[in-house]
């Protein structure tokens, strides 16, 4: 072959070669853009990574979905009990810082009974808890527990303090209206007017007194005749409490029972056939004796007084100011019986100032203040 031809014929190959190899190139590319375009024209076969869990697997899960909901409960524990205590805490601010306000007992009362019950509830769903924990809990969250009952009982001490602050301010038991004595004084006492007749074979007679001092002989209540001063009287000695029914020498006393300053409620009974006696200090039994008066009658067409004893010829008359009553009367009521001791109890009570005697009901029965006494309320 001639040498032009030659190398004519290798050019032409080389060419076509070359040809081929780019038409190949496009072709590969084409099916790369095809398959990693953004929309291809079949659906990648699903490719599920999951593998099945151990048994080991599901007991850390099981762990620490435990730890998870204890971490929980405790928190919403924490959150409510520092909610209530703040609350709490709250309320005790605003009634501490107005004690000048018109805060009556009847508003007073309620107020102290709700924050109790708060602090009852809040104690008793704490215990519930701790006796529900697991017996190996975390060290931090049995500290929040721990400082949290430790609010708690701070909380009911500040409760116990204005429970003790309300009471040497505030009237007991309900009641609406005292009578101030404002000083030993012998012209300063109370006459009570029963609408039916003094004439008693038995009776009980309660009344909340709370005195600003007491000397050797100092009357809360008495009736007397002209003929006997002495027929009931209800008085004071120092810190004891003294009955007399019939005459000075029938007497039951019962010592270091009443705190000076402080309201404390008394009750006594006399029943004429046996002559039973018996005193009662804030619904407790202090004293009792049989035999006292036994047979005697308490005759009517008397003078029942508070604060003083009827010793002269009529409504003050002949008083004397070392026997004279300084401090606050309030809930003085006579029966025509001698009560149950659950009665007596009742008396005491949250509704004392509500249960009325039918010889001398406090609130109902006329009772007119003299010479410097007055009613107040709160």
């Amino acid at each position: 072959m001639h040498p032009c031809a030659l190398l004519l014929c290798v050019l032409w190959s080389a060419v076509s070669a070359q040809t081929s190899d780019d038409y190949e190139l496009m072709y590969v590319n084409l099916d790369n853009e095809i398959d990693n375009g953004l929309h291809p024209t079949e659906d990648p076969t699903p490719c599920d990574c999951r593998r099945e869990h151990s048994e080991w697997d599901k007991l850390f899960i099981m762990l620490e979905d435990s730890q998870m909901r204890e971490s929980m409960l405790l928190q919403a524990t924490d959150d409510l009990l520092r909610g209530e205590l703040r609350a709490l805490r709250a309320e005790l601010g605003r009634l501490a810082g107005r004690p000048e306000g018109p805060c009556t007992p009847a508003r007073l009362a309620p107020a102290l009974d709700e924050l109790l019950r708060a602090s009852r509830d809040a104690g008793r769903r704490l215990a519930r808890l701790e006796g529900a924990r697991d017996p190996r809990p975390e060290e931090a969250a049995g500290g929040a527990l721990g400082a949290v009952l430790a609010e708690l009982r701070r909380t009911r001490e500040d409760l116990r303090a204005m429970q003790g602050w309300a009471a040497r301010r505030w009237l007991p038991a309900g009641c609406e209206t005292a009578i101030l004595f404002p000083m030993r004084s012998k012209k300063i006492f109370g006459s009570v007017h029963p609408t039916t007749p003094v004439k008693l074979q038995s009776f009980s007679a309660c009344i909340w007194v709370k005195a600003t001092d007491a000397l050797n002989k100092t009357i809360l209540f008495s009736y007397g005749t002209k003929r006997n001063p002495y027929e009931i009287q209800l008085y004071l000695s120092y810190q004891s409490v003294v009955l007399v029914v019939g005459g000075e020498e029938n007497r039951l006393a019962a010592d270091s029972v009443v705190s000076l300053g402080k309201w404390t409620h008394l009750c006594s009974t006399w029943n004429s056939e046996k002559g039973r006696v018996s005193l009662w200090v804030n619904g407790e039994p202090v004293a009792a004796t049989v035999g006292l008066a036994t047979g005697h009658i308490v005759p009517e067409g008397g003078i029942l007084q508070i604060g003083q004893e009827k010793n002269g010829c009529c409504v003050g008359g002949g008083f004397d100011e070392t026997l004279a009553f300084s401090g606050r009367l309030t809930g003085f009521n006579i029966w025509d019986r001698v009560l149950s001791n659950e009665e007596i109890r009742e008396t005491e009570g949250a509704e004392s100032c509500h249960i009325w005697g039918n010889v001398v009901g406090w609130g109902v029965t006329e009772i007119q203040p003299h010479g410097g006494a007055q009613y107040f309320s709160q």
